[in-house]
């Protein structure tokens, strides 16, 4: 890889650390990638896709997820629906809907396409409800988020040229007023209940 996509994976690493650590993402979640690689080179998303972007960013995820443990997934471009490429593992332990299909560059995306050939027994699916995701170039990751998503600001703003968002999600938090959220404040409270 030459200097500028070993940049690029460190920086996507970086952030993926960042957020990980934020949201508190645990070994077997699943952490939703939308990446624009025409948007990396500063060109308008879905003209200029690149595999040496594309693999810059895939390392950079793939070291803090071997570090991690989290199921990465990686999402298509609009030509496929905004599916995305999961491990056959993933997609079974969370009842994932396989959809017939293989990314390639230009119906899918590049980062998608590369993703595929590189995970373990890769698969398409319809759509996932991740623990958190990452937006690298404004590819609208919105949908494959779990329903109470948290913004997180990365120390990166950008990779490349690309405008980098992300978050992670958390439970919904139910109840009125006299709702308790964690079990330090259960222990706090006098348990009575009219």
């Amino acid at each position: 890889m030459s200097p500028e996509w070993t940049k690029v994976a460190a920086e996507v690493e970086t952030i993926v650390r960042e957020l990980a650590a934020a949201g508190g993402l645990r070994k077997g979640q699943l952490l939703v990638v939308g990446a624009s690689t025409s948007e990396v080179l500063g060109k308008r998303i879905g003209t200029s896709g690149t595999l040496e972007a594309a693999q810059a960013i895939y390392a950079g995820v793939d070291t803090a997820r071997r570090a991690i443990g989290f199921w990465p997934a990686f999402q298509c471009c609009e030509h496929l629906n905004r599916a995305l490429v999961v491990e056959r593992e993933a997609a079974e332990r969370y009842g994932l809907e396989e959809v017939a299909a293989v990314p390639v560059p230009k119906a899918g995306g590049s980062m998608a396409a590369y993703a595929y050939r590189q995970l373990a027994n890769a698969c398409l699916v319809e759509t996932v409800q991740a623990h958190a995701g990452i937006d690298i170039g404004d590819t609208l990751i919105g949908m494959h988020l779990r329903r109470v998503a948290v913004p997180v600001r990365p120390s990166i703003r950008e990779i490349g040229a690309a405008h980098v968002t992300m978050a992670y999600t958390r439970p919904k938090l139910i109840g009125g007023a006299r709702a308790v959220y964690t079990p330090e404040q259960a222990e706090a409270a006098d348990g009575t209940c009219e």
